[in-house]
């Protein structure tokens, strides 16, 4: 664990190091004539003069700075791993209890034709529903579905006496 701390301390080190010598240097046109292309050279990386203190140092410090990366790096991932199931200590725990499953019905799916039939006597008993008493359907409107409660252009709408005046509101098509 000591060694753990003494590359910690190195490594921040070298971290403040590193950095302050970056910012210290000059870059290579680092007058107003580099930043219109004018002094430079014609290699890709400027004209390579001797190496001066500054860029010594910084390539030392970048070396250090890997070697304190890896080696960090290598003693944290050296514990030994361990899973969640390994620190229940031997707390075994029972399965869930499984759903009974639902019997199958026995009754046959309806054919298209039971289906129609069905909604053909539905629709007879809302027609004699909304048909008053002794008053026959009017002519052609055998084919309309009557829902009680709504409505149809068919059928007159009573309305109150101060309501006359007033226009009538948009009927619903069915």
């Amino acid at each position: 664990m000591l060694v753990y701390y003494l590359i910690t301390t190195l490594h921040v080190l070298v971290c403040i190091i590193l950095i302050l010598v970056v910012l210290l240097q000059s870059g290579k046109s680092a007058d107003i004539a580099g930043a219109f292309g004018g002094g430079g050279s014609q290699t890709a990386f400027g004209s390579r003069g001797p190496a001066s203190f500054l860029s010594k140092l910084t390539t030392a410090a970048a070396i250090v700075f890997m070697l304190t990366c890896l080696s960090l790096s290598l003693i944290t991932t050296k514990r030994e791993a361990k899973s969640v199931l390994d620190t229940t200590k031997g707390r075994a725990t029972a399965p869930a209890p499984k759903a009974p499953v639902a019997p199958k019905s026995s009754a046959p799916t309806p054919t298209t034709e039971q289906i129609r039939k069905q909604q053909e006597e539905i629709e007879a008993k809302f027609k004699q529903q909304a048909k008053p008493a002794g008053q026959a359907a009017p002519a052609g409107a055998s084919n309309v579905n009557v829902v009680p409660g709504q409505t149809t252009a068919t059928q007159p709408q009573a309305k109150p006496e101060a309501a006359k005046d007033a226009k009538p509101a948009p009927q619903k098509k069915q």
